[in-house]
């Protein structure tokens, strides 16, 4: 019996680190996005701008929503936020540690601290947006549709019955562009989004004594931290990206613009600068557990698949390259 366990443990340390890393990070997005998928319905329709919900407030937009979907209503889009989280976030991750590794291979005089996280950082938040952009489009386009006691509203827009119809609605109505449409300020953000997440993250890890660092409690405070310093900066961007997915929903009288910046500025002017940091209260209560609950996950998840800390994969390669 100890042999068959020693040959399983011999064969599950023998699969690759990257496989690893993916499998580490993309548990970790599923359970970070499932705890806080209320709070994202909320913020995406306060950020589209949904009539029903203008000056509701945050409990009145609860109320609302379960009176007219039930329990179920504050978890619609969360199929599709699933979906693409767990391969956003398994990229996101394992590619984060892939460049890093790759940048200190190339430059192996290279400054191993929060420099090359936000370079590491930012790089593999591009990657892994590029790869599953369309279902976060589609996590929008169905999170924004409202149902009233009976059906969902048309707002002169098809009714999405689910993932795979509305992908198929809108490659049929404006092909591959169309399933890209916005990605241009979500690359924008997520450079500087992304790099300073893993940036803050692991400075303020640098800076806890040895005997905390594996405390869940501190992985948790350092998540909070870096998520809410990191979206604060890149918020107005998440706005832009939001409105301009939802424009095929928007109402006839609403001007369409294609540039990010146009967005920006016509948000500004005929909306209020007040608008690009609408939701970032609630946005404030989600980013916290959300980027805590995943930083703490991606953590313990490499503990418990006994991926190697990197000052011991340091020493390692150092050896190898003496060798």
């Amino acid at each position: 019996m100890l042999g068959d366990e020693g040959k399983d443990r011999r064969a599950w340390l023998d699969i690759p680190l990257p496989v690893k890393e993916l499998i580490a990070g993309g548990i970790a997005g599923g359970v970070a996005k499932t705890a806080v998928a209320p709070l994202e319905r909320v913020k995406i329709l306060f950020q589209t701008r949904r009539a029903e919900f203008q000056g509701s407030g945050l409990a009145g937009s609860f109320r609302k929503i379960f009176q007219t979907e039930g329990l179920l209503g504050f978890y619609r889009g969360n199929g599709a936020s699933v979906a693409r989280i767990i391969p956003y976030a398994a990229l996101h991750y394992m590619s984060y540690e892939q460049y890093r590794r790759w940048i200190i291979h190339a430059y192996p005089a290279v400054n191993q601290g929060p420099v090359l996280d936000l370079m590491a950082g930012s790089i593999s938040g591009a990657t892994a947006v590029i790869f599953t952009y369309p279902l976060d489009l589609v996590r929008t386009k169905l999170a924004y549709q409202v149902r009233t006691s009976s059906k969902l509203v048309p707002v002169n827009v098809d009714i999405y019955k689910g993932i795979l119809d509305c992908i198929e609605k809108v490659f049929r109505k404006n092909g591959i562009r169309g399933l890209y449409h916005g990605i241009a300020p979500s690359l924008y953000g997520i450079f500087p989004y992304a790099g300073l997440k893993f940036y803050f993250y692991e400075e303020m890890k640098r800076r806890v004594p040895v005997e905390h660092k594996k405390n869940v409690f501190v992985n948790l405070a350092c998540g909070s931290i870096a998520g809410l310093l990191s979206q604060t900066i890149t918020y107005p961007l998440d706005v832009v990206r939001r409105q301009m997915q939802v424009q095929a929903l928007a109402v006839p009288d609403q001007i369409k613009m294609r540039g990010t910046l146009a967005i920006l500025i016509s948000i500004a002017r005929t909306q209020g600068w007040r608008q690009l940091f609408s939701g970032l209260s609630i946005n404030y209560l989600k980013v916290v557990p959300s980027v805590a609950i995943g930083f703490t996950m991606y953590d313990l998840m490499k503990l418990r698949l006994e991926v190697p800390s990197r000052d011991k994969a340091a020493v390692a390669r150092e050896r190898a390259r003496m060798d």
